[in-house]
């Protein structure tokens, strides 16, 4: 599948867009995938082709995150190995699970978190030493939330990001920053599983895939130094708008 000028110019555009807004706060996905569809892909090879090239882009900003040392690499190390676990479980089991019900948990969470966010203004602006997890439960709780979260990108995927930076921030106590940065690790590993998955099947197209993974390589670059100088003003933000879009789009599917 050769694609035309017109795919180009509408994808690659979006997916800067996408690793830009991936790089800060996840939910690229929410940007880059329609990206593939308004062009005229088929399903699969849009998923197979937003996968590749936005693993390309997350990979990208975690080397930004891990040279500035807003990445605990212990918890980032860990979590990544039970997200790819998690993801290869997600993906196994998605045609045996009715995906409508997740939708509506997801849309039932999605406007608390949103009302949590806009109340508690310093949420993620520091770390938390009370809820600062250490040895066995900050092993236990990486290996968790990473198998989770992995597992639900592997089911559903739109807001793996997102979930993974709120996660570290609650339960480990990280500012938003360290949970970026963790969060990073973890979803590159949940995004190799679903490539690794893709190219098995022969449903990614490569391309449009390596343009696309230059473009979402330089979003992701520009919005991890974007997040890494401004502090988590920008990541809180951010957070915020996707928590918003994530629930439109999950709305207007079940609608």
């Amino acid at each position: 599948m050769i694609p035309s000028i017109k795919t180009y110019l509408i994808v690659c555009p979006l997916v800067f867009l996408a690793g830009l807004v991936d790089s800060i706060a996840g939910g690229g996905g929410l940007i880059s995938l329609p990206a593939y569809i308004l062009a005229g892909l088929p399903a699969h090879y849009a998923m197979g082709t937003n996968k590749t090239a936005m693993c390309v882009g997350t990979f990208t900003s975690a080397v930004k995150y891990l040279k500035a040392g807003q990445m605990d690499l212990r918890v980032g190390a860990i979590s990544a190995v039970s997200s790819l676990a998690g993801a290869f479980i997600g993906s196994s089991v998605a045609l045996m699970i009715d995906d409508k019900v997740l939708k509506i948990a997801i849309l039932a969470v999605l406007p608390a978190v949103a009302v949590f966010l806009l109340i508690k203004k310093d949420f993620g602006s520091f770390a938390d030493p009370s809820k600062r997890a250490d040895g066995k439960r900050l092993v236990f709780g990486a290996l968790i939330i990473g198998l989770v979260i992995g597992c639900y990108d592997g089911l559903i995927g739109p807001g793996t990001g997102t979930f993974l930076i709120l996660a570290f921030t609650a339960f480990l106590g990280f500012d938003l920053l360290k949970a970026s940065g963790c969060a990073k690790a973890a979803n590159l590993a949940s995004n190799a599983a679903s490539v690794a998955v893709f190219l098995f099947n022969g449903k990614v197209i490569f391309p449009l895939a390596i343009p696309a993974a230059v473009f979402a390589a330089a979003g992701n670059y520009l919005g991890a130094k974007l997040a890494i100088s401004g502090g988590s003003r920008y990541v809180r933000l951010t957070i915020f708008l996707v928590i918003v879009l994530l629930f439109i789009n999950i709305l207007s599917k079940l609608l």
